[in-house]
């Protein structure tokens, strides 16, 4: 398999995390522009409007969890484990940040959000798995 496919689940994200920073500029400049916020409340998060302040955290969530994820993409990279099963793992994970990131700034639906969180965190923990099987040899 070609080692390098595993980048493009990596370009997803990434790509996600770019439209998030799309969505809170809009956000933050509606917010100034109908009078609810005035742009020196952006200087602490904590005087951000809501309309923001959620999509401010959900950018957040982008450089948590994903941070594992691009680890295991690297080491899968470099230690030649990148096969259809890491491969099938990563993109269900960059899926599930989508998943969380349409609800977390349309409905913010906990439960939905939670949902997709776990997902994510589970598909990572299996890669993380598989690669330490893989460097064990066993798989």
């Amino acid at each position: 398999m070609n080692q390098t496919a595993i980048f493009w689940p990596v370009m997803a994200h990434v790509l996600l995390i770019y439209i998030v920073y799309c969505v809170l500029g809009r956000r933050r400049y509606g917010a100034v522009k109908s009078g609810e916020a005035k742009v020196g409340q952006y200087k602490m998060r904590s005087t951000e409007p809501a309309s923001s302040a959620t999509v401010a955290a959900n950018l957040s969530n982008q450089f948590e969890l994903p941070v594992l994820f691009y680890v295991l993409c690297l080491t899968l990279h470099a230690t030649n484990g990148v096969n259809y099963l890491t491969l099938a793992l990563m993109w269900i994970f960059v899926a599930s940040r989508y998943v969380h990131a349409w609800v977390h700034l349309t409905s913010n639906n906990l439960l939905l959000r939670n949902r997709s969180f776990v997902i994510g965190a589970v598909v990572v923990l299996l890669g993380w798995i598989w690669f330490a099987l893989h460097l064990l040899g066993v798989v």
